[in-house]
Order: structure tokens, then sequence, then C-alpha cells
């Protein structure tokens, strides 16, 4: 299995702050069966500034470490980007990381508690400079908890999703539950992720997800949420 959305870089953001918690945090991902961690610290969103270079050199120093400790997992790099002016020379600069600084895809974050106007004009401009932006934990948004709807024609500009597991599971509470259970019926979830952030936070677990999406969608598409599409794009490529 592949993690497309993981804070597991120290130091950089709200996620772990030692490269010991880690290397924790990577034996526990190991041990659910994941072998490749997108590393998707905050970037762009006011508080958390992680630059390009300094993710890219932290990745290098968690994949030794984990060689170090005999730990099969590798870390690729990404940024969980708050939506902002200017994205688009952001990203063709260099300036903030796209999924495996491939340059084609985003992980999208928008605001938890409303839409900003524009956002599907934001997204088609992105999809027309050749940028696809997957949205961040689409179920945690209040606006698509009440109107899940919205999620479909943002993907029908161009957007791809991507759900916490531990809403899938509900851990997360009811209404980031039944919005999961909601996208998934609807085939609007593309890709499922721990959103891990520390040893006492989201753990980096998918496989419980996976069970639960199964029971929705069945074995093959659930599966494909967390092998397939993940190696998609890792790859550059799109989804079918």
């Amino acid at each position: 299995m592949i993690d497309t959305h993981a804070h597991i870089l120290p130091s950089l953001d709200d996620g772990p702050q030692t490269i010991e918690e880690s290397v924790e945090l990577c034996k526990i991902a190991a041990n659910d069966g994941i072998k490749k961690i997108v590393a998707t610290p905050h970037s762009k969103d006011g508080v958390y500034e992680a630059k390009s270079d300094e993710i890219l050199k932290m990745v290098d120093a968690l994949n030794l470490k984990l060689k170090e400790n005999q730990i099969d997992i590798e870390i690729l790099p990404g940024a969980e980007i708050h939506i902002h002016e200017g994205l688009v020379e952001s990203v063709k600069s260099g300036e903030v990381l796209t999924i495996n600084n491939g340059g084609k895809f985003i992980l999208f974050e928008l605001p938890f508690v409303f839409i900003p106007p524009g956002t599907d004009k934001f997204i088609f401009n992105l999809k027309v400079n050749g940028i696809i932006p997957i949205i961040a934990h689409a179920e945690r948004i209040s606006t698509f908890q009440k109107n899940p709807e919205l999620v479909g024609q943002l993907v029908n500009i161009g957007a791809r999703v991507q759900v916490n597991a531990p809403s899938i599971t509900g851990q997360a509470g009811p209404r980031e539950r039944k919005c999961s259970e909601w996208l998934l019926k609807n085939r609007l979830v593309h890709f499922i992720a721990s959103d891990v952030h520390s040893l006492a936070g989201r753990p980096p677990i998918l496989s419980k997800a996976v069970e639960c999406a199964a029971n929705i969608v069945g074995e093959k598409e659930a599966r494909a949420l967390v092998c397939h599409n993940p190696e998609q794009i890792i790859n550059g490529l799109d989804i079918n």
C-alpha cells in the first residue's frame, strides 16, 4: 500500500518533532503493509511554510534513517498546499512541491469551514496549466459534509479526492464517516490516506479503512484507492 497524505517528516510542521518519532511512525506503517509514504508537510497555509529544499533534504535524511533501522518503507517528497493566489507559478517554479516532485499532482487543502468563491475556476485554471489538484480530506470540510454533491462538481472540473482512513472507520466522528461513505458510494474517492501527524494522533494505518471501504465499493476498488491509484500519481499518470 501507498500512503499519499502523511505528516511524517520531523520539525517541519505540526507532525513529529524528532526523526526518532518519524521512525516509530514508519514502523507502524510498515507493520500495516505500507511500502511507500508521500511526505506532505503543510506549506503556504499562513502558519507553516515548509520550503521545497527543506522537504527534499528531510526526505533524504529519513530514508537514510529507515535503511539504518532496516525498515522497508520509502519516503517520497510532497506537500499539503493551502489554496492561494499564484499557486500555478509556485508549482512551475518549484517553490512548492508536487507529489513525488513530478510537477503534475498537488495535495490541495481547502479551508475547513467554507469553500472560497471561485474555487471551481481556480481548479480549472490548475488543470489548464497541467496541474491536477487532489482535495485533501474532503470529508472533513463542513461545506462538503452538508452538500457532498459539491465534491462531484469539482471532480467533474478535474479535481481528485482523498479521504482520511480514520473517517472511513468512524474514528474521526459521525459526520466524517457519513460524508466519506457517501463519497465512496458515489465513486468520488480516489485515495485513502492516513493524514498521520503523531504517535498520539491519527495512526499511519490504512488496512482497517480498506476493509470498511470494501463493504461499500468492493475489495478490488477499495484496494485501488491505496495501491493502483497512488502508484499512478507517483509515476505522473492520471487515474482512469
